[in-house]
Parts: structure tokens; sequence; C-alpha cells
């Protein structure tokens, strides 16, 4: 009988503030994913320095732990707030890094999905800009549900910034079934337990 098994989503946050509705939103899932069959991590781009040709050749442990990251899993969750009708410079500096791996091994042919907190649009024109960024990158883009949120309107706590909307919550779980789903169709990843070998017993 063949198995699934879990796939490993990398969530990648935009946003480098302390407290965020974006990455709130991020852990939000994370919490979510294991009753999904999902193994959810998230990036952390605090220390990752902005891309330089010059000094590519030595990065730091920060990068380096994004990029093993980025190579490890099998689709992202991309979340942004809307900087200027675009997203976020940290967003587009860690796709930046990634899309220096030898053969794209860290996009190409991976699954991913993009959620957006903010104001007006909840954020929702940084993820246009995204999709055309994943263009290049090889990768194919949940087209929904999409999932645009309000980092305003009572959908966060006001005080600690928790995600606290159910109707937000189901959406967010909604799209890692969605994302798991597209995955798995992508690149399939099952696995045949052993097969044991009957023990003849002799009269």
């Amino acid at each position: 009988m063949k198995m699934t098994l879990p796939i490993k989503v990398l969530g990648i946050s935009g946003s480098l503030r302390k407290i965020s509705t974006n990455m709130s939103a991020l852990e939000y899932m994370e919490s979510q994913a294991p009753k999904l069959g999902i193994d959810f991590e998230i990036a952390s781009l605090q220390d990752v320095p902005f891309f330089n040709p010059d000094t590519e050749d030595d990065k730091n442990d920060a990068t380096i732990k994004l990029l093993e990251q980025m190579k490890a899993a099998d689709a992202f969750v991309f979340a942004s707030p809307e900087y200027n009708y675009s997203f976020t410079p940290a967003l587009k500096n860690a796709l930046d890094w990634g899309s220096r791996l030898p053969g794209n091994e860290g996009f190409k042919g991976k699954a991913a999905s993009l959620i957006s907190a903010g104001g007006g649009f909840g954020g929702g024109r940084s993820q246009y800009h995204v999709r055309q960024v994943a263009v290049f990158l090889d990768l194919f883009v949940l087209n929904k549900p999409e999932v645009f949120l309000s980092s305003f309107d009572g959908t966060f706590d006001k005080e600690s910034l928790e995600l606290v909307s159910e109707h937000a919550q189901e959406s967010l779980v909604k799209q890692l079934e969605a994302l798991k789903e597209l995955s798995l169709k992508l690149n399939p990843k099952e696995e045949n337990p052993k097969e044991e070998t009957p023990i003849e017993i002799m009269a």
C-alpha cells in the first residue's frame, strides 16, 4: 500500500517588523499544518543581507540557512504587506538569493501560495508583483483561494496582532489544503513500505 509522505512548506514573510500581521498569519498556518499532513517552517530574513554579486560567495549563516530551507521545501507560502503597490524589498531579496542556487533547485517546479495583510485592499497588489517574479523562478502559484487580510478591521487582535477572525483562519486553512493538493500533483510524494517476507514453517 502506498503512503503519502508529509510535504514540507516554507513560509516567508516580507515584513521585518517585530510584531507583524503577515507573520501572525504565517504562524497560524504553521499551527494548523500538522493536522493537514504538512511540515511547516517559517524562515527568518532579519539577518539576510541584500544580494550583492561581489560578496555572493561570502554568505553569512542566515543566508546559508535560508538557502538550505528553500532547497528542502516542497512548496512555499509568501506573505507580504503592500509597499507602494508592490511587495517588500525583504521578500524580493530572499527570492533573489534563492534564484542563485544551481539549477534553480530552490524553486523550479514547486508550488507556492500567496497571502497578504495590510490596509485598503489587504495588501493585494503586492501579490500581483510576486506572481510576475514567480514566472521567472519557475514556481507554480496557486490561483485560488486568494487570501487578502485587513490589518485594521478586527481580523487581528489590536494589541498582540494575533489572528482572531474565524473567517480568516478558515481561509488560511483552505489555502493550505489547496497548496498541498497542487504540490502533490506537481511532485508526488509516496512511500512504498517494505514488503515482509513470509516465514516458511516446516511441518
